[in-house]
């Protein structure tokens, strides 16, 4: 099945949207306690920590029984994270985790199995948002991989989530049984972030309308149940570009810090693929000896960011860092440079990731001199950076 929508239909969707939209975002302002004039969408927190992996990439866990094995967050995680003096966790989340159906075994789903929900993996996620919240820390919960899209491996996907009409009522349907599961839950403590990374437009797979139309279900779905939650869309282009067609919701939009992808994904498999990256310096320059890409060209990217933080909408950086294998010292100038530009707008961050190869434990960087910590390998100028910021 497909679905599609005229130019009038969405135009008058969205002014539709627009009221409902800025009442919604003032009752979040108000209990997320923030000042804010009514019909104002609200700011959010300048929130700082990471991304805990616990409920990522299904595909490649191993199997316990038909299911695939899925343990909460740790309790040491979210304690060291506190104690360090961060307050966000970000959790990316691969929805078929939480699919009862054979896909285990078979690796593949279904376009039936979509609305088919196994109750042992949500438990799993209570557990972890309890554990957060023990600590003072805030949750967002991403679907990295939703119903019908994910930027890795889309293809996967039995439907896709912006052309056929079911996999949009599915990616609905998972929104709304989070939305009911944790209405409780105040927007202090938890906000959802609708799907990781958003396509670039291009015809004949999505456009811009197609992904405000579709979040906008999500939206209005979630909002009809839980009218306080703090909802974020992600930028288009991966996370990078404003969702413009979107501000009129008043919901907060996350960018992700990856930008020049030479730095932050130097041989990482999944971008670099051929491993034809040169080896990175920072700034970026060339042959000449002239700068191609520096700070100059940094705080023109985050600049629509900033603009439109000071609109008014609420704006956070899900996602940031680099692959273990960038030089050091390298990683670290581009990283207080984005961290500066980020806080000079307001904008709060969460390192991709906590322990692992973005992270500040047991990254796996030969060129680090690590420090004992609590049985991890503590890169120290990293987390000090990070703390300054």
């Amino acid at each position: 099945m497909s679905t599609s929508t005229t130019r009038r239909d969405f135009l008058t969707q969205t002014a539709a949207a627009t009221v409902g939209g800025l009442l919604g975002a003032s009752r979040v302002a108000r209990a997320l306690g923030e000042e804010s004039a009514v019909g104002t969408p609200p700011a959010v927190p300048r929130w700082r920590g990471f991304n805990l992996l616990d409920f990522f990439q299904a595909m490649w866990r191993p199997v316990e029984g038909d299911f695939v094995k899925v343990e909460p967050v740790p309790e040491e995680d979210c304690r060291l994270i506190a104690e360090l003096g961060f307050d966000f966790v970000r959790l990316p989340m691969d929805y078929w985790l939480w699919i009862d159906s054979d896909w285990p075994k078979t690796k593949k789903l279904r376009p039936d199995d979509l609305f088919k929900i196994r109750e042992a993996t949500l438990e799993k996620i209570d557990q972890s948002i309890e554990t957060c919240r023990k600590y003072g820390l805030h949750v967002n919960l991403n679907f990295h991989r939703a119903p019908g899209y994910c930027i890795n491996d889309p293809e996967r996907e039995p439907l896709s989530l912006w052309k056929d009409k079911a996999a949009q009522e599915a990616f609905v349907h998972h929104w709304t049984v989070f939305a009911k599961r944790y209405r409780g839950i105040s927007a202090k403590e938890l906000s959802f972030n609708l799907v990781n990374e958003a396509p670039t437009p291009r015809p004949g797979y999505m456009t811009a309308e197609d992904y405000c139309r579709i979040m906008g279900q999500a939206i209005e779905a979630i909002r009809k149940i839980s009218p306080d939650r703090l909802i974020f869309v992600d930028g288009l282009n991966v996370g990078t570009k404003v969702v413009e067609c979107l501000i009129s919701t008043g919901v907060p939009q996350s960018v992700h810090a990856y930008y020049p992808a030479q730095i932050s994904h130097y041989r990482a498999s999944w971008v670099d693929r051929d491993s034809k990256f040169p080896e990175p310096t920072w700034p970026i320059k060339n042959p000449d000896g002239s700068v191609r890409i520096g700070r100059q060209q940094l705080e023109e990217h985050f600049a629509p960011w900033g603009e439109l933080r000071r609109k008014g909408i609420g704006v956070h950086c899900g996602e940031t860092g680099c692959f273990n294998r960038t030089p050091h010292n390298v990683f670290l100038a581009w990283m207080e440079d984005v961290l500066d530009i980020l806080k000079g707008h307001n904008i709060g961050w969460a390192l991709w990731n906590f322990r692992g190869s973005f992270g500040v434990l047991d990254s796996g960087r030969k060129d680090v001199d690590y420090e004992d910590f609590h049985g991890h390998k503590l890169d120290r100028k990293l987390l000090t950076l990070l703390q300054k910021y």
